[in-house]
């Protein structure tokens, strides 16, 4: 993989947020492409829950200042960024404060899914892509995983289609079983759909929830990966049915070896 670009864009890393299948993977595939003289960028959200002090978090200003337009409001796109200690890996991250300042992810104390997920997963895909550009940094590669960045695809292929910096540019997204109950805000399609995003890639937002998510994740990706050794039976049969290139699941301990092929042969090709 040496001098590939590869933009990992994920909604949870460690060492900033507890283990899981997605925040681990999230930070051992960039580390295994680093290793391998490959140039990684990691894009995350700024969760309030993020130790800021702790982690080294500062703000690029020359990078933060844009509005982006989510719902027909301006809402103010600020980039902090730190360095994974002893990896000389750096993390960027995407944050606003009415979107990310409350001291949680994606839940409040009772469990309850924010009622806002939907906007702070829209800014989240359109900060990343923004703040790419400003870096005039084309990647070779663009590799999502976790539901709060699976609208990124999406844009990519259809707010952002013509922008030369992404011509490029292949999309893989991995698909985990780490999902959440119920719905988004059910207005969640009429918010995309102000961004002009064609009315047939968007039908699946009739009822936002994780499955279709992940569905219009799969549908505008060019190559998939299955995150989880096991799948949600209409996730799994929608995995399959794509034609597309496609990733059986790997461990932490075996992955790497078959992605850095996967990369190579299916997806760069």
């Amino acid at each position: 993989m040496k001098d590939k670009r590869i933009l990992y864009v994920s909604s949870e890393v460690v060492p900033y947020l507890p283990e899981t299948e997605i925040s681990s993977m999230s930070f051992e595939a960039p580390r295994m492409v680093n290793k391998q003289g490959g140039q990684i960028r990691i894009f995350m959200p700024r969760f309030g829950n993020i130790n800021e002090r702790r982690h080294q978090l500062h703000e690029v200003i020359r990078l933060s200042g844009i509005n982006l337009v989510i719902n027909d409001l301006d809402m103010p796109l600020i980039i902090k960024v730190a360095s994974i200690p002893k990896e000389r890996i750096q993390v960027y991250f995407i944050d606003n404060e009415e979107y990310f300042k409350r001291k949680a992810t994606l839940t409040d104390e009772n469990g309850k899914l924010f009622s806002d997920n939907d906007e702070r997963a829209i800014f989240f895909a359109k900060g990343v892509i923004e703040t790419v550009k400003k870096l005039n940094w084309a990647p070779d590669i663009i590799h999502v995983n976790g539901w709060m960045a699976s609208l990124l695809p999406l844009y990519l292929k259809e707010y952002y289609k013509t922008e030369p910096l992404f011509n490029e540019s292949k999309i893989v997204t991995s698909i985990y079983n780490q999902s959440f109950d119920g719905t988004l805000d059910k207005d969640m399609k009429k918010k995309v759909s102000f961004d002009g995003l064609d009315e047939d890639a968007i039908s699946l937002l009739d009822k936002p929830d994780y499955l279709n998510l992940m569905k219009i994740a799969i549908d505008n990706s060019d190559a998939i990966i299955k995150g989880s050794p096991e799948l949600d039976a209409e996730l799994e049969a929608h995995f399959e049915a794509a034609d597309k290139p496609k990733l059986d699941y790997h461990s932490l301990e075996d992955f790497s070896e078959p992605y850095t092929e996967f990369y190579q042969t299916e997806v760069l090709g």
